[in-house]
């Protein structure tokens, strides 16, 4: 990607559904599940470089015991920093005594964080400030083991401020302003709630309060609360959760807008949000993981009884379509054909604009993100030439051997052209100097390309297009050749995201520039400050009631008359080469991820009510010169 989109946050959540004796027996070791919740969550790492956390519940633990561990880390390698130091206090607790590995009770009470329940998270920050107290999980805590509640997740509301306003209403006084808590003190308030009446059920009916406990852990409604806490939720959100006495969720929006996979047989339940991670963990068949529907939960009881059931009415399903382009690690087997058919789609208007003349291009890919769909790419350029190849030989009677040679010899030129410099560091802040760093963070491969040569060259996603344009072209300009041609495996991206992805403003995107300048040309500057007064009257009305205004800045142009100005924009006056940006077109979009329709990033089609608020937001926001997040 030619700029890095900060994005969403994974989760993963084991549950051990046999006593710890068991995996021992089996797997030989009691530390089964925290070894296979490293593997899950470091097979995730693609969606946390700010931070990672774990958090565990220990089963059936006596008074006095701990039963309850987490720790987070926001260091570089945060998965690494996690389970190194949980290694390094197993370590310790054990000692000089290796005769407790073998009593497993007593292990379990002294070592902390060997337990039944598990919950990590993979934080990739989209709001607040990157410190260990922003990294998931969060933790509720109470004397009372069921109003213990620890959260993480992947997710973001559209309408924190309306859920926060109803936690004062509640009686609530929140500590802080963010979803996350927000959240969290909304599922502990219906938590609280039906422990309590649980409670005086219970004492009603003649129970002792050590009773009452029992029955609490057997009765509570995690369904329940989770249906009261998210009456009002927008977003796009997988949340999971866990509770003192072992009660534990996972619970996915009604659009499905985020991802999220489980696994269960008699002896463990995982979830996380790529399934792949669950595939290689626990060396699974595909068909073995299953998707969490939209709007259901899977709730596991203190018992070990696993049930799966909707919470929110399912809505039409728009599951993020950049997860399939960009966000998820790739080698989901769907994913992967997927990105490669986004190569594969978009090239017969590559070949076009090289004439068809494969002879005189040469084919590559920055960065390592694109180099799927550059395999769909290929697949298709090589199709091209067999095609040329068998009309050859079929059309050319008498052909010599040597001629048929040249034929069959015909395939792409295939090069690695751009390798990134993962030392450079762009230390220097001033300017001009830093833009120099900047333009060298790649690496190029001198002397393979001609000067009488196409160079092709796709990109997973443009976005700002700064790392375009004060980096990569600069760079490919440097071999001289006739053209380049980027290729986005992407469509525009036009609008902001509000469900995950940091991405909340609209300047930032060189597809609203692009657009911007299309009006300055065409006379058309008026429409900003008519759109400006529109979104403004948008913004009284409901969520429900609102449409999206932005749209009809693009509506002005079609998608080629974009594309032409993104590429005037990006092309500095420096580089001598012709440049072309080609975007991937909405409807192979479509066609190469069919189960995957928020494309909202790329139509302004918003999947909830709330994702228009943010959109006219982000608008006004933009005319006004605020800087501040448009939800």
């Amino acid at each position: 990607m030619s700029d890095a989109l900060k994005h969403e946050c994974g989760i993963g959540h084991i549950r051990l559904l046999k006593p710890l004796e068991f995996y021992k027996k089996k797997y030989g070791s009691a530390f089964y599940g925290i070894n296979k919740m490293y593997l899950l969550m470091e097979k995730q790492h693609n969606r946390g470089q700010d931070g990672a956390g774990f958090a565990s519940i220990k089963l059936n633990v006596e008074p006095g015991n701990r039963f309850i561990s987490r720790i987070r880390s926001k260091e570089k390698q945060p998965i690494q920093d996690v389970f190194s130091k949980i290694n390094l206090r197993i370590n310790s607790e054990i000692g000089s005594n290796k005769n407790i590995l073998e009593d497993i009770q007593k292990l379990k009470t002294k070592v902390p964080y060997l337990a039944e329940v598990m919950l990590g998270h993979v934080r990739y920050g989209t709001f607040g400030n990157n410190s260990v107290e922003n990294v998931h999980p969060f933790l509720r805590q109470n004397n009372w083991k069921h109003r213990n509640l620890i959260l993480a997740g992947n997710f973001n509301m559209t309408n924190s401020r309306e859920l926060f306003n109803s936690l004062i209403e509640l009686g609530q006084h929140p500590k802080e302003y963010t979803d996350t808590v927000v959240i969290m003190e909304k599922i502990g308030h219906f938590l609280d709630d039906a422990v309590r009446k649980l409670y005086k059920e219970f004492k009603k009916d003649g129970l002792s309060k050590q009773e009452c406990t029992i029955k609490i852990s057997e009765k509570l409604d995690v369904f329940k609360i989770l249906k009261k806490a998210s009456n009002s939720w927008d977003g796009g959100y997988v949340i999971g959760g866990l509770l003192g006495h072992g009660d534990s969720f996972v619970f996915r929006d009604p659009n499905g807008i985020r991802p999220a996979f489980y696994y269960k047989d008699e002896e463990i339940v995982v979830v996380a949000s790529e399934r792949p991670a669950i595939q290689t963990a626990f060396n699974l068949k595909l068909n073995q993981i299953k998707e969490l529907n939209p709007g259901n939960a899977i709730v596991i009881k203190c018992s070990g009884k696993v049930k799966i059931k909707s919470v929110i009415k399912k809505d039409e399903k728009k599951s993020c379509s950049f997860e399939r382009i960009y966000f998820s690690r790739g080698n989901d087997s769907d994913i992967y054909q997927e990105r490669k058919n986004l190569g594969k789609y978009i090239m017969p208007k590559v070949l076009e604009e090289i004439n068809y003349d494969t002879l005189n291009t040469v084919f590559s890919y920055i960065p390592n993100t694109a180099e799927t769909s550059f395999f769909g790419m290929i697949e298709s350029v090589e199709e091209f030439l067999n095609a040329k190849k068998t009309e050859e030989i079929i059309n050319k009677k008498n052909l010599s051997e040597d001629k048929i040679r040249r034929i069959l010899s015909q395939r792409p030129r295939i090069e690695k052209i751009a390798v990134k410099d993962v030392k450079l560091r762009t230390f220097i802040t001033e300017d001009n100097s830093r833009d120099d760093l900047v333009e060298h963070v790649y690496d190029i491969t001198y002397g393979v390309v001609k000067k009488e040569d196409t160079l092709v060259i796709i990109d997973d996603s443009i976005v700002r297009g700064t790392t375009l344009k004060k980096s990569i072209l600069k760079m490919l300009d440097r071999l001289n050749p006739k053209k380049i041609i980027i290729v986005s495996s992407a469509p525009q991206i036009r609008y902001p995201d509000c469900y995950g992805i940091d991405m909340a403003n609209l300047e930032s995107l060189i597809a609203f520039n692009a657009a911007l300048a299309l009006l300055k040309e065409k006379n058309k500057s008026s429409l900003i400050k008519d759109i400006y007064l529109k979104c403004k009257e948008e913004l009284k009305l409901e969520d429900a009631e609102m449409q999206n205004q932005v749209k009809k800045i693009y509506n002005q142009f079609s998608y080629d008359e974009i594309s032409k100005k993104i590429t005037e924009i990006l092309s500095s006056d420096i580089i001598e080469s012709e440049v072309k940006i080609i975007f991937q077109p909405i409807e192979n979009l479509h066609k190469a991820c069919p189960n995957s329709k928020g494309d909202w990033y790329f139509t302004g089609d918003y999947p909830t009510d709330g994702g228009n608020r943010v959109v006219n937001t982000a608008f006004v926001n933009y005319y006004e010169g605020n800087k501040k997040r448009a939800y």
